[in-house]
């Protein structure tokens, strides 16, 4: 449950309580009790590849602590800060987003898994995808609040789409990384479906993206069908035909998939028990990082499975409950774009797992190994907690 906290004024114990604000302790605990799950899956899921490679079976488990310490101080910080400090920052944060992603072809870019995604300044990695979300979620709810009514035409509604539109494009091409491109979209379309009353756009864009990812789907299995045809298939073709038969492509893109069933399959309701996970013995490719959610079915079973699943439910409800009682448009703005960044990653993540959708490479929130991602993720809720700060309990 939220919590009340009395600001101080003059002596201690004194308080005023027009002053009485709002914390929401809920939000923290189960940010904080995440991190501290993931840190313990995170060991489990790579010790055995950490000890072969590294010869330090927590050599994956220092560097995420490492990442996880920074990022809650860093959200101890943005927490302190009021919100409204990053609207002047709006525009500086967008054009430094965009900045940062033509570095991964410079000299301070450089590849890992075949991808060159990340830059290393002053001995930190950064993936400035992660960057991204973040400054594309503070400019959009400034535009939002800017533009006010003008949302309602379709001139203005296209005109907000144009800004992570060209963040989304830059992203996919310049990186090659199409799954933060997808959620850097799916989270303004969400801050822009809040704030716009006209339902029917975004009904009319469903329909339409569903229509055009189908006649994608039949046109490349249409090819498959010519064996002179799919080899001119690109990586993610063959994504596409190996999730719709992974056995077929056992030995190539559908072997992950297949690994990450099995992980899956063999955890029945109870899992095999912490630390007992067979698929993570060089088995399942990134074990501790994309498919971690298959390891804790396999090691939790689907107990665990479903678990990790309500604590994802109570994150994102805490944040609907700040948003929906923030004292203004642009907090509550800020806050729905946490909430869908949190929300589209966790879905895109477990479907990815679960063979439900095409395999991409999509980290689970606070849980997945990476460094960039827990940083953010923290800055960003740090942000929510903000935002939840300004709310005084006589408006709600």
């Amino acid at each position: 449950m939220a919590t009340r906290f009395r600001t101080l004024q003059g002596g201690r114990g004194q308080s005023n309580k027009n002053n009485e604000t709002y914390f929401d302790y809920s939000l923290l605990f189960t940010v904080l009790f995440l991190i501290g799950f993931g840190l313990m899956m995170i060991y489990s899921s790579s010790s055995y590849r950490a000890n072969l490679d590294y010869e330090d079976s927590a050599y994956f488990l220092k560097k995420q602590l490492q990442a996880a310490l920074l990022g809650i101080a860093g959200m101890i910080v943005v927490s302190r800060i009021p919100y409204h400090f990053w609207e002047k920052l709006a525009v500086p944060a967008y054009f430094a987003s965009m900045a940062l992603i033509p570095l991964v072809l410079t000299p301070l870019g450089y590849s890992s898994h075949g991808a060159r995604r990340w830059i290393r300044i002053l001995g930190f990695s950064l993936q400035p995808a992660e960057v991204a979300k973040l400054g594309m979620v503070i400019f959009l709810a400034c535009l939002v609040c800017k533009m006010g009514k003008r949302i309602r035409t379709m001139k203005g509604f296209y005109a907000l789409l144009i800004p992570p539109g060209i963040i989304a494009v830059m992203v996919w091409k310049i990186t090659q990384n199409m799954s933060s491109a997808i959620i850097i979209l799916g989270i303004a379309v969400l801050m822009i479906f809040v704030a716009s009353p006209d339902y029917k756009r975004f009904v009319i864009m469903a329909v339409l993206g569903s229509a055009g990812a189908a006649l994608i789907v039949f046109a490349i299995v249409k090819i498959a069908n010519s064996p002179e045809l799919t080899e001119k298939l690109g990586f993610r073709g063959l994504r596409i035909l190996a999730w719709l038969n992974p056995e077929a492509y056992a030995d190539g893109k559908g072997f992950q998939t297949l690994q990450a069933l099995y992980a899956i399959g063999s955890g029945g309701i109870f899992g095999k028990g912490l630390g007992e996970s067979i698929q993570k013995l060089g088995f399942l490719p990134e074990a501790q990082n994309d498919m971690i959610f298959s390891i804790i079915c396999e090691e939790l079973g689907l107990f665990g499975a479903i678990a990790v699943i309500l604590l994802f439910l109570l994150l994102i409800w805490r944040c609907m409950i700040i948003a929906n009682n923030a004292p203004d448009l642009f907090g509550a703005l800020l806050v729905v774009g946490v909430m869908g960044h949190l929300a589209i990653q966790v879905i895109l993540n477990i479907a990815v797992c679960t063979s439900v959708i095409p395999n991409t490479g999509i980290s689970l929130p606070f849980i997945s190994y990476g460094g960039s991602s827990v940083v953010f993720l923290l800055i960003e809720i740090g942000i929510v907690l903000n935002v939840g700060r300004s709310i005084r309990l006589k408006d709600i």
